[in-house]
């Protein structure tokens, strides 16, 4: 059986999950078509068949570590329910190495992992924002959750790695959350402050 024979029996779960893996376990730069190949033991034109081009693939893989997102409780007040949304996408992010950077990337390119904006949208919109507020809000929620938690997980890597002073690790470690939260509590403060502005 040649490989790309062998390669016709790996579904394009199988392929993400894979690649999701080596994401995982040894970072976004060493995720390449090469080494995703060699590790379904298949040649890297055999990749093609279910992904064109590594772009589609981290497109895929950036749906799939959003969709781990769980859903804000039901009877939330829409401020409630913001803070909710992006502590849920916070923790998705946080559960793949480079998580955040594999999510921005492509929404940078206008590939996959829409939902996050879509979810944002809904919660401020249950506030009364008229659309483009809403959109505008949402963007600017999502751009602060990803740059919060891309930074979250530089850090992360360099303290793994000993590069970080044993001061600001400790001051990483402590303090994200807390930051993280802070800046969401700003944005949704904002908001609120505009619609007492218009009533």
């Amino acid at each position: 059986m040649t490989s790309n024979e062998s390669g016709r029996r790996h579904t394009r779960d199988d392929v993400a999950r894979t690649a999701l893996r080596i994401l995982d376990d040894d970072g976004l730069p060493d995720l390449t078509m090469r080494r995703l190949a060699a590790a379904l033991d298949v040649q890297p034109s055999a990749l093609y068949h279910h992904f064109p081009n590594k772009q589609t693939l981290l497109a895929e893989l950036a749906d799939r570590i959003v969709a781990r997102a769980a859903q804000p409780a039901s009877g939330l007040d829409w401020s409630d329910t913001v803070r909710a949304e992006a502590a849920a996408l916070r923790d998705a992010l946080l559960a793949y190495r480079d998580g955040a950077e594999v999510v921005s990337s492509t929404f940078a390119l206008g590939l996959g992992a829409g939902a996050p904006l879509d979810r944002f949208t809904d919660a401020v919109t249950a506030g009364g924002f008229d659309d483009e507020t809403a959109r505008r809000a949402a963007t600017a929620l999502l751009h602060f959750v990803l740059g919060h938690v891309s930074h979250e997980q530089q850090r992360l890597q360099y303290d793994s790695l000993g590069v970080l002073a044993d001061s600001a690790s400790a001051e990483a470690g402590t303090d994200s959350a807390e930051a993280f939260a802070f800046g969401i509590d700003l944005l949704v403060g904002g908001l609120e402050r505009v619609s007492r502005s218009r009533t």
